[in-house]
């Protein structure tokens, strides 16, 4: 059975591993005035669009999934012929309406793809799953990591639902913002209101920065830290301490807002990479989605990974 796998832009996954792997993007828009920005994970690009078109005024963007239509034509065109069953693995849906779209066009797909297979001299049926990852940017590398390892290894769609059904409770998705006025700005107009105006101002003036996590559909802060630098050195630390505490993925999801090697330079970083190292488990390093630079602003950093529950502390 040919299994293929689908997931959305919001994954922090970066090009080349879509690329080895096969993986079909959900594109994501991003529209801000008259300028419309489609993200296919091209880290360049987003870059550029990012500084260039966006700037002081990315906080009013607005991320456009496709549509059921357009998710219906994409599979009917490029899906239900090169693949027997597909999974589709989303950004959480407490934050976008990708997952209900997708779903809501399964229904549809399922229905029309008969006549198209035929054609393409295949008779059986063609199986699509779709699965709310609960979490969002580097929090859905594991989910999707586990899925391209199922499918390698030669699982059923069922046995992969199966799998990501259980794992998607336990991704965890953390993020760092490096402007607290930005994200409040970003909170206030999705009516979010978990960053206030006073803290921000007092998170501006003392350089206090919320750790943001996403996780079983919800996205809360779960703790405060003293300057960018310092909270990357004890986010780093918090993913290095639950590998050695055992991952139910081997592998650590990780995106910046900027250049990579400035993330690379920040402290902590490369005591993580050792620990992963040490550990067995694989390190994935992307730019931000537009996305996701669009939420948490220029210069973020984003940390993903599966663990058993456990208690945050920051």
């Amino acid at each position: 059975m040919r299994v293929g796998l689908v997931v959305d832009s919001a994954c922090d996954l970066p090009a080349e591993f879509l690329r080895a792997h096969d993986i079909t993007l959900l594109p994501i828009s991003v529209r801000s005035d008259l300028i419309t920005f489609e993200d296919r994970r091209d880290p360049v690009a987003t870059l550029r669009f990012f500084r260039e078109q966006l700037g002081d005024r990315a906080h009013h963007a607005e991320s456009e999934p496709l549509s059921v239509a357009q998710v219906h034509e994409l599979f009917l065109r490029e899906l239900v012929t090169r693949y027997d069953a597909v999974v589709a693995l989303t950004i959480t849906a407490s934050r976008s309406k990708i997952y209900e779209n997708t779903l809501q066009a399964s229904f549809s797909i399922l229905k029309d793809y008969r006549p198209i297979r035929q054609a393409a001299g295949y008779d059986s049926p063609f199986q699509l799953r779709v699965i709310d990852s609960q979490t969002l940017f580097a929090g859905q590398v594991p989910g999707a990591w586990e899925a391209v390892r199922m499918i390698g290894s030669g699982a059923s769609a069922a046995q992969i639902r199966e799998r990501m059904e259980f794992l998607a409770p336990q991704c965890y998705g953390y993020f760092l913002p490096r402007d607290l006025y930005y994200l409040r700005a970003r909170a206030q107009k999705r009516g979010d209101r978990s960053v206030g105006w006073f803290s921000a101002t007092l998170g501006s003036a003392l350089d206090i920065k919320p750790v943001v996590r996403g996780w079983r559909k919800a996205t809360e802060p779960v703790g405060k830290v003293r300057g960018f630098e310092h909270g990357a050195g004890v986010l780093f630390a918090h993913a290095a301490e639950r590998v050695r505490a055992g991952l139910l993925v081997p592998v650590v999801g990780l995106s910046y807002g900027g250049e990579l090697e400035v993330m690379r330079a920040l402290p902590g970083y490369q005591d993580l990479c050792n620990t992963c190292d040490e550990h067995g488990v694989q390190l994935i390093e992307s730019v931000m989605s537009m996305t996701a630079m669009v939420n948490v602003g220029a210069e973020g950093l984003t940390v993903g990974f599966a663990s058993a529950e456990y208690e945050a502390k920051f």
